[in-house]
């Protein structure tokens, strides 16, 4: 039998040196956070169908072992208001329009995960 096998989500997993820490910071975003609980060093941030997976890693060097993930959001300047009300540690860059269309925003956080944010670009308003 032939069946076209699809993929049908994502969680990427990424490394963290603190989890307690990181639960904290990503609840302060705006996810909802939960310790794993067979796992002390494992964790969840979501956020509606969007899963991350936090993994305490006592190697986990910022400089040589961050992760990047792209979120696509409705609203890339309403998230970042909300990113920039929670100040959490770590470098929140501004939105801007991009020549493919997104306009979108980088967060550094402390473990050096790179968060880029995006959303489809307001139509421009009709001029008269």
């Amino acid at each position: 039998m032939d069946t076209e096998v699809r993929m049908l989500d994502v969680a990427p997993v990424i490394p963290v040196r603190d989890l307690k820490a990181a639960l904290d910071r990503y609840r302060a975003l705006g996810f909802s956070v939960r310790q794993d609980d067979g796992d002390h060093h494992y964790g969840f941030a979501d956020w509606g169908q969007v899963s991350l997976h936090l993994t305490q890693w006592d190697e986990h060097d910022p400089a040589r072992t961050g992760a990047a993930i792209y979120l696509y959001t409705s609203d890339a300047d309403a998230l970042h208001a909300q990113w920039t009300n929670a100040h959490v540690p770590g470098r929140l860059g501004k939105p801007a329009n991009t020549p493919y269309g997104l306009r979108e925003f980088a967060y550094v956080d402390p473990d050096g995960t790179l968060h880029r944010v995006g959303s489809n670009q307001s139509p421009p308003a009709n001029p008269r």
